[in-house]
């Protein structure tokens, strides 16, 4: 099964050694802009594989570049662990292709300030009731052109977005007739010792954490300012943090494909030193994504601050502690209110041994190559565009357990009041 996998950050290493460990991908090209980096990670690999590895560089802004890649290699399928604001090229390349499309994040703008993206925007903010600048509607609008295709388009099987939804149909599956309340944990317990950084590409980060959130409550959404709803949580395998509501692109799917939802929450966990530095740096417009003059020439301050922090795949020989993610049920089984929360917790460091990157790039990166698998091999088959949660979970949850993200139900939760 020929794979090409786009990207060579951290979530892509990880994917991409467990893409090796699995005997389904025969071949495997990585393709980024900088080919050097995939050259490295190639040749770390290669001892460890059957799988033939092959090396390319794409532009994966150039819709020209990645057919004229995806035509030369013939990819049955295609991963995508690049940028969110390149999914769109990305899937029209798929399309041109006939190759069949997976990512880890939805579709976000670049340009947030492009007026035709702005239209479509402002017309969303008004209808749906969320601000965020990433939102399902441009990718689930590829859906009749993949079923014209005969392609599958996987969206979003990361951990958060990703897991999480595969929780929420094992849970509907095994646990309840009807779930009316799901809350989604995400616990980053680790240190890696600097001031600050971010622990996925800092533009991405950055602008997710400091926008409005938001929750889905009896059919509509509820918008609040950046930060203001905090709650404490004693993780098991981390111990108590305080946590912050944020506005996530599952809320929108599971809300879509959950029938019965009533409330739909994410928290994410941060430190006070975290928040302080991000609220200095918006303070002096480091945050901002419009361009400014600097000595004659334009640069935009969130990308020269990308450029000054550390880089995310350098923080695995450095991280210390645990992750610990999952998402908190209530609804009703055979009339009866029960609630249950299913969760993984993943150490830092035994990520790293494992595969050189800390545990937020491998709890994307495992999910990424579990997708791929669904998809590449069959187990996954209709033709369209679709979130993790509407397929069949239980294949997926064998091979979290399989491939180094065991989960935990644990039936009388702690419940976030």
């Amino acid at each position: 099964m020929k794979l090409m996998v786009i990207g060579c950050g951290g979530v892509a290493t990880v994917a991409i050694y467990k893409c090796c460990e699995n005997p389904l991908f025969t071949e495997i090209l990585i393709a980024s802009r900088t080919v050097s980096k995939c050259e490295a990670l190639a040749e770390r690999l290669r001892p460890m594989t059957k799988a033939v590895i092959t090396t390319a560089r794409v532009d994966a802004d150039s819709l020209e570049s990645l057919t004229a890649l995806m035509n030369e290699f013939g990819p049955h399928t295609v991963l995508n662990v690049a940028l969110p604001y390149q999914d769109l090229t990305i899937m029209d390349a798929c399309l041109a292709c006939g190759a069949n499309y997976v990512d880890t994040a939805n579709y976000e703008a670049e340009d947030t300030d492009d007026p035709e993206w702005r239209a479509v925007y402002e017309k969303r903010c008004r209808e749906k009731g969320f601000t965020a600048y990433f939102d399902y509607s441009w990718q689930w609008a590829y859906d009749e052109r993949f079923k014209a295709s005969g392609l599958t388009a996987l969206l979003g099987t990361g951990f958060d977005p990703g897991v999480t939804q595969v929780y929420s149909a094992y849970a509907l599956k095994h646990y309840f007739d009807e779930i009316h309340y799901i809350d989604i944990l995400d616990c980053n317990g680790g240190d890696h010792g600097y001031p600050f950084a971010t622990n996925f590409n800092p533009e991405i980060n950055l602008r997710e954490v400091s926008a409005n959130g938001s929750y889905w409550e009896d059919g509509h959404w509820v918008e609040t300012k950046p930060m203001e709803i905090k709650r404490e949580y004693n993780f098991a395998g981390v111990g108590m943090k305080d946590m912050y509501l944020l506005h996530h692109e599952e809320i929108e799917s599971l809300a879509k494909n959950i029938p019965g939802i009533k409330r739909i929450r994410f928290f994410m966990t941060f430190g006070q030193s975290y928040l302080t530095h991000m609220k200095c740096l918006e303070n002096v417009g480091m945050l901002g994504t419009t361009p400014v003059m600097f000595e004659g020439r334009e640069i935009v301050p969130i990308k020269f601050l990308k450029a000054l922090l550390p880089d995310p795949a350098s923080l695995g020989p450095r991280t210390v502690g645990k992750t610990n993610i999952g998402c908190i049920f209530t609804g009703v089984k055979d009339g009866k209110e029960r609630t249950i929360y299913i969760y993984n917790v993943c150490d830092h460091q035994e990520c790293y041994r494992e595969t050189g990157a800390q545990a937020v790039s491998y709890t994307t990166g495992v999910p990424a190559m579990i997708g791929t698998a669904m998809v590449a091999s069959g187990t996954w088959a209709e033709k369209g565009v679709f979130n993790v949660e509407e397929f069949d979970p239980d294949p997926y949850m064998d091979m979290l357990n399989k491939y180094g993200l065991p989960w935990v139900v644990d039936e009388n939760p702690v419940t976030v009041e």
